[in-house]
């Protein structure tokens, strides 16, 4: 298998500019961006858990695929806490949110 051409790297590197990847939770985050990591997590452990596909999600969870799909990259900072828990409620509906603090 042959290097890549410089014209094909290019292009590569233009089209990875622009993507959005998943945001890592900064080592000194505050609480409230923990909170919301953790909201955001939680999304993720239920698609995987139920084998859904983004599409699915956001059917279940009555938004756009493209708001869940912000949400399953951690892209919190895009939405209020309010509105991360109200989407977290549809689909733990019998759930309740315990805060812990340590």
């Amino acid at each position: 298998m042959a290097f890549p051409s410089k014209k094909k790297l290019a292009a590569v590197r233009m089209k990875l500019e622009k993507a959005e990847g998943t945001q890592l939770l900064s080592p000194d985050a505050t609480p409230l961006e923990k909170l919301r990591y953790e909201i955001c997590r939680q999304f993720v452990i239920y698609q995987r858990e139920h084998g859904l596909k983004s599409k699915e999600l956001a059917k279940i969870v009555g938004v756009d695929e493209s708001i869940i799909s912000k949400v399953l990259r951690y892209r919190s900072d895009r939405f209020t806490t309010d509105k991360l828990i109200e989407m977290l409620a549809k689909i733990y509906p019998k759930h309740h949110i315990a805060l812990k603090v340590s």
